[in-house]
This record gives C-alpha cells, sequence and structure tokens, in this order.
C-alpha cells in the first residue's frame, strides 16, 4: 500500500508543470506561510493553554472578572484570526481561490474588529468605540454584499447547468 500524501501537496504536484514561473512562485510562498502561521498558532495555543492553567493553579480564573475575561478571550481571538488567515492561504496553495480573497481580508477585519470589542478598556472614550462601531458596520455591510453577490452567482450558475 502506498503512503497518501496530504491532498495539498498531490494537488500542487499535478499542477506543477502546467503551472507559469510566477504561479510556482505564489504557491511556494503560499506553503512557507502556511507553515509560519501554522508554528505560530501552535505555539500560541500552548500559551493560552499555559495561561489558563496558570489562572487556575493560583484560582485567578474568574471570566466575570473583566481583565482575566479579556487576556483570554483575547488570546483565543489572535487564534481564530491567525486560524482564518492561514485557512485563506490553504485554498490559495489548493488552487481554489485567487491570490486576493477580499471577502475573507473582511471577515478577518470582522474579526479583528470584534476581538478589539473584546479587549476594549471599559474606560474607553465613546468616540473610539464609535468609530470601532462604524468600521464594524461598514465591514459588515461589505461582508453581506459579498455574500449576496456570490450567493446570486451560484443561483445563476446552477440555473444555467439545468
Amino acid at each position: 500500500m502506498t503512503p497518501r500524501r496530504p491532498r495539498m501537496f498531490q494537488t500542487l504536484r499535478e499542477n506543477w508543470a502546467v503551472m507559469s514561473f510566477y504561479e510556482r512562485f505564489e504557491e511556494v510562498i503560499a506553503l512557507i506561510l502556511s507553515a509560519v502561521i501554522a508554528v505560530i498558532v501552535v505555539i500560541s495555543m500552548i500559551q493560552l493553554i499555559r495561561l489558563v492553567f496558570t489562572l487556575l493553579w493560583v484560582d485567578a480564573f474568574n471570566p466575570l472578572d473583566h481583565a482575566v475575561f479579556q487576556t483570554v478571550f483575547g488570546a483565543i481571538m489572535t487564534l481564530l484570526i491567525a486560524m482564518e488567515f492561514k485557512h485563506s492561504i490553504i485554498k490559495v496553495a489548493l488552487r481554489r481561490d485567487s491570490i486576493i480573497q477580499v471577502k475573507t481580508v473582511v471577515l478577518i477585519g470582522l474579526i479583528a474588529l470584534s476581538r478589539k470589542f473584546v479587549i476594549l478598556d471599559p474606560e474607553a472614550s465613546p468616540g473610539k468605540i464609535a468609530a470601532l462601531a462604524g468600521a464594524t458596520l461598514a465591514l459588515g455591510i461589505v461582508y453581506w454584499l459579498m455574500r449576496e453577490r456570490d450567493e446570486a452567482a451560484a443561483r445563476t450558475t446552477s440555473a444555467n447547468v439545468r
């Protein structure tokens, strides 16, 4: 029985011969970025686990305490951002999408703004909160419009196939 290669590498090997030099360059960069982000995610996860166990050990883990909540959930949101970023790079490496995915960038921006709300100082000025809310609303509208566009395109494509 031959060992199975991960699908990403199998796809890369199948498409390598027909790729241009620049496409090969993009593919290599995407794989390197993916590996770097994977290392960052693993290290961040280890640090998060260590933080939670340290807080549990010293009996300071009270999720109702604002500082603890900010620290723990800020770290979790950071991990989610990194994982979404890695997911978008993997999609490029699998040649499912082009190098720039605006919808994914907007989604990562929304997650980052959500993280900012989680770690926001309770003494933050109303102007800062309003600015963050406005940015979140704007990105949310852009994401919704892009999703609607993609769904309309998918409906048109499936109607044309029939």
